[in-house]
Parts: C-alpha cells; sequence; structure tokens
C-alpha cells in the first residue's frame, strides 16, 4: 500500500476519533450561537478599524487605545461565552493529538523505530509567551524542531 492511500486512511480514522466528533459538535454550536457570532463581528470590524487607523501616516492614538480597548472588552466577552470555552478545549484536544502525530511522523522520518518511538511530552498548552512561541502554544511560530525543549519560555 502507498504511503498516500496510508495517509487517507489514517485521515478517515481521525474523523472518528471522539476529540474529532467533539470538535465538530462545538464548531457547530459555535456557529448556531447568534449573540457570540454578532461579538465576533464586533471584532472583526474594531480589528478593521484599528487596522485602518495604523495604517495612516497621522495616526490617532487615541482612536488606537479606544480600539484597543473596545477589542479586548469584546474578545473577553467572547472568551466568557460557554460555547466558545467548549470550542476551545476541544480544538485544543485535535490540536494536541495533531502535534502527537505529526511528532511520532518526524522521528520515524528520523529514523527511530515507528512501532516504539515516543515523542517528549510539552508543557506549554497554553502559549509560550515572550520568548518566541506563538499564542497558539509551541509550534512552527518560534520553537525548534525539538518543540519547548528549545524555547526557553516553555519551562
Amino acid at each position: 500500500m502507498d504511503i498516500i492511500t496510508l495517509t487517507r486512511q489514517l485521515g478517515a480514522a481521525l474523523q472518528e476519533d471522539e476529540r474529532y466528533l467533539a470538535f465538530q459538535k462545538a464548531t457547530a454550536a459555535n456557529e448556531a450561537d447568534e449573540p457570540l457570532n454578532e461579538l465576533m463581528h464586533r471584532i472583526q470590524l474594531v480589528h478593521m478599524s484599528y487596522q485602518h487607523e495604523a495604517s495612516l501616516e497621522e495616526k490617532n492614538e487615541q482612536k488606537l487605545d479606544a480600539y484597543d480597548r473596545e477589542f479586548n472588552e469584546l474578545y473577553a466577552k467572547v472568551m466568557e461565552n460557554p460555547n466558545m470555552q467548549n470550542y476551545e478545549a476541544a480544538r485544543q484536544e485535535v490540536d494536541d493529538l495533531m502535534r502527537y502525530i505529526t511528532e511520532i511522523l518526524t522521528l520515524c522520518i528520523r529514523g527511530e523505530d515507528p512501532e516504539t518511538c515516543e515523542p517528549k511530552p510539552h508543557d506549554c498548552h497554553d502559549g509560550c509567551g515572550h520568548d518566541g512561541c506563538g499564542h497558539d502554544g509551541c509550534g512552527h511560530d518560534g520553537c525548534g524542531h525539538d518543540g519547548c525543549d528549545s524555547c526557553e519560555g516553555c519551562h
């Protein structure tokens, strides 16, 4: 069997996994939540207004500060929403699963035994912050190929 066929089979298996199913359910709940969608729409408008103002040669710092405050207030409301909290938890589970799978494949590419190789655990799922990792935690936004081990902010 070729590698692409195996990958498609893995994709099909992922779509049957409880984490994927929970993520799909949480996504549907978010999409059906009208108040949440209104907040998200307002955030997008505030973000666009901020970007427009920031792009002007003569920026109005008071407007930028007001947009920033409004954005943060709206974001806090979005993140307080139970559907968004469920979505974020489900998304994190899927992200963790995908990271784990990718790390196993990486170890295999490095020549380790596919039956016994085990990725190192990571300490930072909520974001590493100031030392280069992205807000989504360890990944392509700053941590090295060794994950958190090469990111000073994750330990």
